[in-house]
């Protein structure tokens, strides 16, 4: 996929009247359901979904705990559009095609983006389970990063914000935590493309960059800044590395340790959702 602004812009348009034609709600939030806050689909109250096989320019989705499917319903009351699964460059998707998605949830009106991922702590402070609200990133991703074809503010009208992570989300995160105590630590997503885990020499070359590791999420980033959508991302710790621990983690275990703390977090969005920020 290597479409031109005004190619991408026409692509959006037909994805957004597909969701049109069975959903006329404005969302006011847009979620990325990737593994960690998968779950949370079963306490939307769903009022239309669509595979992605069947919303123009979107791929599969093949990971595992990624159920490849647009939902458009309520949580708590609130107005929403959220991917039950996401893209990886892992899967063999370019960059525009990993973020296509993105501009589609900007399109359909979403006052902000909620991004939730499952990553490997590094930072010893962590323990498995924990919350990591991200609040900058190191993209190793190479050209899935730089590949990224820019639309301009005019195009979107919308202006370009100064940071990444939206400082106001994080604080209000932040604070919620604290009101449900529930344990969050900031810090900063290092992406990589994988498939594979990291050794344990990249794991110590890898921690002196970033606090978890993990690979998805910043191309979407990227993207929201690029149109101005206010991002607030959270990382679902699921094991932390320990430089003499010779045992390999494996997908199914980061999977059930992500399920295991989710309802955590799926609290920390519903405040998010339903505060009147």
């Amino acid at each position: 996929m290597n479409l031109s602004a005004n190619q991408i812009s026409a692509a959006v348009a037909e994805s957004v009247a597909v969701v049109r034609a069975g959903w006329a709600e404005c969302p006011r939030a847009a979620i990325i359901l990737g593994t960690g806050l998968g779950s949370l689909a079963q306490h939307i109250t769903i009022e239309a979904e669509w595979s992605y096989r069947d919303l123009p320019h979107f791929v599969r989705s093949t990971a595992d705990g990624h159920r490849g499917r647009l939902l458009a319903g309520r949580l708590a009351g609130v107005p929403l559009i959220a991917m039950d699964g996401r893209f990886h460059a892992y899967e063999g998707y370019a960059a525009q095609q990993i973020t296509f998605p993105v501009r589609v949830l900007a399109a359909l009106g979403a006052e902000f983006l909620i991004v939730s991922n499952a990553s490997g702590g590094m930072n010893p402070l962590l323990r498995s389970g924990d919350i990591l609200l991200i609040d900058d990133h190191v993209n190793l991703m190479g050209n899935v990063g730089r590949a990224l074809l820019p639309v301009s503010s005019e195009e979107t009208g919308k202006s370009a914000r100064p940071t990444f992570y939206d400082p106001r989300l994080l604080a209000l995160a932040e604070r919620y935590a604290a009101d449900e105590r529930i344990r969050v630590r900031r810090g900063t997503y290092v992406a990589m493309l994988g498939p594979n885990y990291e050794t344990r020499a990249e794991y110590r070359w890898l921690r002196t960059h970033g606090d978890v590791v993990g690979m998805s999420t910043v191309p979407e980033v990227l993207v929201a800044h690029e149109l101005g959508l206010p991002v607030v991302a959270f990382s679902m710790v699921t094991n932390v590395f320990r430089p003499d621990d010779v045992q390999q983690t494996t997908s199914e275990e980061v999977v059930n340790a992500a399920a295991n703390a989710e309802p955590q977090l799926r609290r920390l969005v519903t405040k998010l959702l339903t505060s009147g920020h």
